[in-house]
């Protein structure tokens, strides 16, 4: 948020003692809001610190991503003392978002008992408690079977880790339904996600286990839309993907490139109603080969262009590089200096409230804040922070 607007989260605060992603990008979307989101992690770093991809520097870019506008505390969290200084901070807080294993003084149990309006939301692998991450979770709920090229027997893999994206976004709303539950009763809540649960939800919500359990066999289509005409098409200096959802899509995308009469003539043909989803997907072959040369003639900017204007959803395929070429002129991205990897464009929460436009901010260094959090959240003396500091309790012996 802008600097001179209180942003809506201002007062709350979190300490978060997490990993990965799932559960760091749950506070990070809080802090990215205005919550004073804690970060804590074992002096030295968690499991995820050093986590490609790197800068050239060879800190992690994954790490400073998902941890932008937090504070970051380090204690010894192998010592009671250690973690009998988090538990202060989780009691002087009232609110814990985690991934972490259970330590002793540090589960809902022992930190309830502390502060008995506790809100606890944890991030669990399944269910009952076992481990699981988001490329095991997709294998076993079956996206992998439908996904890849068409006539391939093997599964694939999606890169994108959809399942901790949705969970990390479940995780923040459900810490804020048990915050306002609490400012109506008084009374905390014990929360808990699962990440196998959450695909789970997601592919009975898309109706695909419904769809299985009612006898239907969804295909591999490779690049091609399910259930209605959508693909990509080669052209002459890339490729494009087309993707047409109503009646109006398909009238659009025939009268940009002239073939409404021979989109017609085939219609008629085959019996054929392409204004219908049904239709297109059935005769989605045969259309395509009709629109194919529309598309190989012509340059990707020049599909574009012609395209403009129209309901046709269209869009170039880019490659990583680039997109980041192009980051000057996005308005969701803004230039941070981020410690031990220096100045480049990040973005900023995509969430827009009113008129003002989110600016991003760096994550912190590892423990950096560790002396402040001691000295201004649980009023340890300076004498005492630096007794834990020297004895190695809480943050880091030196910068990274």
């Amino acid at each position: 948020m802008q600097n001179d607007v209180t942003p809506p989260l201002a007062g709350l605060r979190v300490v978060e003692l997490s990993s990965f992603v799932a559960s760091p990008l749950g506070g990070m979307t809080l802090a990215q809001l205005g919550a004073d989101v804690i970060r804590v992690d074992q002096t030295g770093g968690g499991p995820d610190i050093d986590r490609w991809p790197l800068a050239p520097s060879g800190r992690s870019l994954y790490w400073a991503g998902l941890n932008k506008g937090k504070r970051s505390l380090t204690a010894d969290l192998r010592s009671a003392e250690g973690r009998a200084l988090v538990a202060r901070l989780a009691a002087d807080a009232g609110v814990v978002l985690t991934n972490a294993p259970p330590r002793d003084g540090l589960t809902y149990e022992a930190l309830r008992e502390a502060r008995p309006d506790l809100i606890h939301v944890q991030l669990l692998g399944t269910r009952d408690g076992g481990n699981a991450v988001d490329y095991t979770v997709n294998a076993a709920v079956g996206f992998p079977s439908i996904t890849g090229p068409s006539g391939s027997a093997e599964p694939s893999n999606h890169v994108m880790p959809a399942w901790d994206v949705a969970c990390g976004l479940y995780l923040a709303i459900g810490l804020l339904a048990a915050e306002r539950h609490r400012l109506r009763t008084g009374e905390g809540t014990r929360l808990r996600v699962a990440l196998s649960d959450v695909a789970l939800a997601t592919a009975g919500n898309l109706g695909m286990l419904a769809e299985a359990q009612l006898g239907q066999v969804r295909p591999r289509l490779g690049n091609q839309l399910f259930g209605d005409f959508g693909r990509d098409f080669a052209t002459a200096d890339g490729r494009v993907m087309v993707a047409v959802l109503t009646a109006r899509h398909w009238r659009d995308l025939v009268a940009a490139t002239g073939l409404t009469e021979v989109a017609d003539a085939l219609e008629r043909a085959l019996g054929a109603d392409f204004r219908t989803a049904g239709d297109r997907y059935a005769y989605r072959d045969a259309l395509g080969g009709v629109l194919a040369p529309w598309f190989a003639s012509r340059t990707s900017a020049e599909v574009e262009d012609a395209l403009k204007g129209t309901s046709v959803l269209c869009s170039r395929y880019r490659d990583f590089a680039e997109v980041a070429a192009g980051l000057h002129d996005e308005p969701l991205m803004g230039e941070i200096d981020q410690p031990g990897i220096g100045r480049h464009l990040a973005p900023a929460s995509p969430m827009r409230l009113g008129d003002e436009e989110p600016v991003p901010a760096p994550a912190p260094e590892l423990g950096q804040h560790t002396a402040e959090i001691l000295r201004d959240v649980l009023g340890l003396p300076d004498a005492e922070i630096a007794s834990l500091q020297s004895r190695g309790i809480a943050g880091e012996a030196r910068p990274r």
